[in-house]
């Protein structure tokens, strides 16, 4: 009878202290858990909002799963894995697949733009700038890659930098010259992968967001803004980049647009743990929790969010409708 009693006191003490820890929280009614897909991009900021969260939330653990962002929408579909929270290396891909099905909105929260990385091993690393780097890139012997455009947004944003350097440079044949000198197995499921392929020389050069290249100490060369995707005031001549990737159905295809680099997040429907969800979000998306992270982590935040029209506003669960403002 002693033992029993002495576990009723234990676990009365620990429920008590999780009540009254200062900054942590209870969610009534909670499942314990909030599964996340996210694009690759992301891994390290939401692995420290993960730790962030779970402080808050003691009770709650945080499951994420990095992939490219259209792998990510793939498990959805395809699959039928339980998700709650998609957030996608670009927002055309919740628009394009997930919403009217498995979405009913989508919250744009953050930009970023191309680098070109590499490493001193490099070849030509003393030698590459912005000015000459897709001479390097079609150089016999020089390694180069990206990720796959089907499953990664990065993917098909590297083609469409190279479809955009050979306007800006005024270069006839540029884009086919240099792609020529990348073997398809180069192409890998996800640009984060590619980091460590430089990191142990077994690859030269890979094209990666500016984020990722800062937050692994990669070495990197800064594009013009013309070429980047980096900045909305050059949409207009981003927009005239295509890459054909594969469609919300098998053997269908759908077409990418340039357009510069924007982040979006959402919430699947018949998410299996919404209470759990919508308080990541609202820590996610506020300009003292989530958005703090990224903004320290190399990654430009929209503060506040946006949604591109009212209706898309009203459409929000009710406690995330402050944290965003209507901009298209």
């Amino acid at each position: 009878m002693r033992k029993t009693g002495s576990f009723k006191w234990v676990e009365f003490m620990v429920v008590a202290t999780l009540l009254f820890l200062p900054h942590c929280r209870v969610l009534a009614g909670s499942s314990d858990q909030v599964i996340i897909f996210h694009a690759g991009s992301l891994t390290i900021p939401l692995a420290h909002m993960e730790k962030e969260f779970e402080a808050m939330y003691p009770g709650v653990d945080v499951l994420r799963e990095a992939s490219g962002s259209q792998k990510c929408a793939r498990k959805i579909i395809d699959l039928k894995k339980p998700c709650d929270i998609m957030a996608s290396a670009d927002y055309k891909v919740i628009d394009k697949l997930l919403i009217p099905n498995y979405a009913d909105w989508n919250i744009r929260f953050a930009t970023n733009q191309l680098v070109l990385c590499y490493t001193e091993n490099s070849k030509y690393a003393s030698e590459i700038n912005d000015e000459n780097w897709y001479n390097i890139l079609a150089r016999k012997g020089v390694i180069w890659g990206h990720s796959d455009p089907d499953l990664d947004p990065c993917g098909y944003r590297a083609l469409m930098v190279l479809q955009l350097a050979e306007e800006y440079y005024k270069v006839p044949g540029l884009y086919d010259k240099t792609v020529a000198n990348r073997p398809k197995e180069n192409i890998r499921p996800k640009s984060v992968e590619l980091g460590s392929l430089l990191q142990t020389g077994n690859m030269d050069y890979a094209w990666e967001y500016l984020s990722v290249a800062v937050q692994h100490e990669l070495k990197y060369i800064l594009l013009p803004d013309e070429i980047n995707l980096g900045n909305y005031q050059f949409d207009e001549f981003y927009d005239q980049a295509v890459v054909r990737v594969a469609g919300k159905e098998p053997d269908t295809f759908m077409e990418m647009r340039g357009s510069s680099v924007t982040y979006g997040v959402t919430m699947i429907k018949n998410s299996p743990n919404t209470k759990e969800a919508e308080a990541f979000l609202q820590y996610m998306l506020d300009p003292q929790g989530g958005l703090k992270v990224l903004k320290e982590m190399g990654q430009p935040p929209f503060v506040p969010c946006r949604v591109p029209t009212e209706a898309a506003k009203s459409s929000l669960p009710e406690s995330l409708q402050n944290l965003v403002v209507i901009k298209d």
